[in-house]
């Protein structure tokens, strides 16, 4: 369960992540924004490890508050109180 949880947050993000790079850089030209000495590879590929990242957090916390209340407390789920 652990592995397929791991691929609906990764697969996602990873497409996300690829859509922002061609997004940005038909608008950017990662000449104009890379630091002295790096190439364009170089920028496009730090840009896509970095747009990856943070769709794998985005997905990451949609995946941890998809949860149930049983998943979370493994399986245990008290009656609710009543008063």
């Amino acid at each position: 369960m652990l592995a397929q949880r791991w691929k609906w947050i990764a697969w996602p993000a990873f497409l996300a992540a690829a859509i922002m790079e061609m997004v940005v850089f038909a608008f950017v030209d990662p000449g104009d924004i890379a630091p002295v000495g790096w190439s364009r590879n170089a920028v496009y590929t730090l840009a896509f490890f970095v747009f990856w990242g943070v769709t794998l957090f985005s997905s990451y916390i949609t995946c941890l508050l998809s949860r149930s209340a049983q998943e979370l407390n493994h399986g245990i789920v008290s009656a609710p109180l009543v008063e």
